[in-house]
């Protein structure tokens, strides 16, 4: 069942209209069968509606509970913490250990313990307190050119040698995918030792870091660079667009190889969710984040997201399974969380923004 656009009008919390802005609001589920149930549940969500609407369906199918979602690409942890119980927001949705935790430092973000949630999603994956909660984890991983890179295993260590200089594409050093994985170098090799690789992976690289993950692999498509730092289900969503099919073709012309696989593993990050603190519909609350967690949620996550699902012995998705396999970095990310502040200061002091030196 598709998720239908309402007005804001419709919704009988005015403090939660004034809080959208410019914000998208969707509906998700039947409304006849939500107007006869128990309540309902908003969401601020920095996830794209296609994401997360069929998982919204089928929790409102199941419970009766209409979940309201207001979608925003930012500003809406600092909405929520401007507005405070005013904002009527449940929920906060977002990626990143980074938003996670800003949520958590903003004190948006209700600590609280649930016997299901710690069933399911394992500690290194969620917050000592149960401030927040990861629901999706991603791989952050080499995407290799098929005709120029025939090596078929990677260290993340290695990118910093000779032998790629001119070869690397990536996004801002400062972008919080690349914050997480610098950080989870300062926690395997110290602060000098991660700064002298930064210095050398800058010195690598193709040109000045910018653009998204996907106009990484572009530049390896256009020969650009031989290999791009991306994450995972990035992959996913360049081969099934069906609105700019010129990606497809970016998608084509590498393969996916996941770094020290045979090492500590390969760094992986999370999408996640916070408890929003006074939430007017705790209960609904609650009941949402341990439905996105059970095996029907997460499964469901799976198909749609092309993600992997942070409940271990729930199936990846075809599409994921043909990317192969790989042992996941166990650094908890209450660790990499702790030093990304460090990272952000190691990428500025190496100025790898600037890109590689002349």
């Amino acid at each position: 069942m598709k998720s239908a656009l309402v007005r804001m009008a419709a919704l009988a919390p005015m403090a939660f209209g004034l809080a959208l802005g410019a914000a998208t609001l969707t509906l998700s589920g039947n409304p006849a069968a939500a107007d006869e149930a128990a309540g309902e549940v908003n969401v601020f969500s920095y996830r794209q509606p296609y994401l997360i609407a069929p998982l919204f369906d089928r929790f409102t199918d199941e419970t009766g509970i209409t979940v309201n979602v207001v979608y925003a690409k930012s500003g809406l942890i600092e909405r929520i913490a401007t507005l405070g119980r005013n904002s009527q927001a449940d929920v906060l949705l977002t990626t990143d250990i980074g938003n996670l935790t800003q949520a958590v430092d903003a004190g948006i973000a209700e600590a609280f313990t649930s016997e299901p949630l710690e069933a399911e999603i394992p500690a290194q994956y969620r917050a000592e307190d149960g401030s927040w909660w990861g629901l999706t984890r991603r791989a952050r991983v080499i995407y290799a050119s098929k005709d120029r890179v025939d090596q078929d295993s990677f260290t993340y260590e290695e990118l910093a040698e000779p032998k790629w200089q001119g070869k690397i594409c990536i996004r801002s050093g400062q972008h919080p995918y690349n914050i997480a994985l610098i950080a989870s170098m300062i926690a395997h090799h110290g602060e000098e030792e991660t700064e002298a690789w930064l210095t050398g992976l800058k010195n690598n690289l193709a040109r000045k870091p910018a653009g998204n993950d996907r106009l990484q692999v572009k530049g390896v498509y256009t020969g650009e660079c031989d290999i791009a730092i991306a994450n995972t289900y990035y992959m996913g969503s360049m081969l099934t667009n069906e609105d700019e099919p010129e990606q497809k073709e970016w998608a084509e012309s590498v393969r996916i190889v996941f770094p020290n696989t045979e090492g500590r593993g390969t760094h992986v990050n999370l999408s996640g969710a916070v408890l929003v603190k006074d939430a007017p519909h705790r209960e609904n609350a609650v009941k949402l984040l341990e439905f996105l967690a059970s095996d029907e949620g997460q499964e469901i996550y799976a198909e749609v997201n092309h993600e992997y699902p942070v409940k271990q012995g729930v199936a990846w998705s075809d599409l994921v399974q043909s990317w192969g396999d790989f042992k996941a970095d166990p650094l908890s990310l209450n660790e990499i969380a702790a030093l990304r502040k460090r990272a952000s200061e190691l990428v500025d002091k190496v100025g790898f923004d600037d890109g590689p030196s002349s």
